[in-house]
């Protein structure tokens, strides 16, 4: 059995609730509980699918490399 809802209002950037209004609907806002993270990872998936089909996937050899650069230690100078 579901436990009881209730109505919170919460403040949130305006681009965050637009771009959630528009994929959710006006009257189901409240389903993107996680809006920001939903969104990122929505934006995420289409700028994935345009490279790929630009530059074709990425391989394995590409995938298995990338963790090796993402752990060496940042040398930048500030």
């Amino acid at each position: 059995m579901s436990e009881p809802t209730g109505k919170y209002s919460i403040p949130m950037p305006r681009d965050i609730a637009e771009a959630a209004t528009a994929r959710s609907g006006p009257s189901r806002l409240s389903a993107y509980v996680a809006v920001a993270r939903q969104i990122e990872r929505e934006n995420l998936n289409e700028l994935i699918q345009v490279a790929e089909a630009e530059h074709g996937p990425v391989t394995d050899g590409e995938i298995q490399a990338r963790p090796m650069r993402m752990t060496r230690p940042c040398t930048r100078r500030r």
